[in-house]
């Protein structure tokens, strides 16, 4: 039997197909945006919106924008030599908190599993090697501490070594196992200063 009228309950299942967001907290959550003022709630929907319809890729680096380059790659005071490569755009802004990287990165959407299926053609490692037709100097590779994260490091600087294009690791500090949007901005920096050469 349904506690609620269907359009609580179609609410509710919608906001709990997000994730992290359990039964009890989309519960939450809906009733939130019921007791909303209409203007609220017609602003968050119209962000949902226009979120979806306007955010794309961007041309050069594959981290999320509105525009057809991101701030980061449309930045002349960023290093355009020095390319840190991370599997998703929450690392990206994970390492932007730290205020201290002056170079672009590269998205890769992803990370090489043979358990799940993916192989190097399903990440962004083509367009990653398309950009090392330019002048760079350095990749940095700031994949996750994970299995997966490590096969994917171990693959692209196979890949990048032969041009010559001085390849680098983040150091330890991540722990093993660790996602890159969970650790706080010391432990990357650390990471980032005492990275090696692969």
């Amino acid at each position: 039997m349904d506690y609620y009228s269907s359009q609580i309950t179609k609410l509710i299942e919608e906001l709990s197909k997000l994730p992290g967001v359990g039964a009890k907290s989309a519960q939450r959550l809906a009733f939130h945006i019921i007791n909303m003022p209409k203007e609220q709630v017609e602003e968050l929907a119209g962000a949902m919106t226009g979120a979806k319809n306007n955010v794309r890729y961007c041309k050069e680096c594959f981290t999320l924008t509105d525009q057809e380059l991101c701030p980061i790659c449309s930045s002349d005071r960023r290093n355009h030599k020095t390319i840190m490569v991370v599997e998703n755009t929450r690392d990206l802004a994970a390492y932007e908190k730290t205020g201290k990287y002056e170079g672009v990165y590269h998205v890769l959407h992803g990370a090489i599993s043979p358990m799940l299926g993916i192989g190097p053609g399903d990440i962004k490692l083509k367009e990653l090697m398309q950009r090392l037709q330019s002048e760079v100097e350095e990749v940095i590779i700031a994949t996750n501490s994970s299995l997966e994260g490590e096969t994917t490091a171990m693959y692209i600087s196979k890949l990048i070594k032969p041009t010559g294009i001085k390849v680098t690791r983040i150091a330890s500090g991540v722990p093993v196992g660790g996602d890159l949007e969970y650790i706080d901005e010391v432990t990357l920096l650390r990471a980032l200063e005492g990275r090696t050469e692969l």
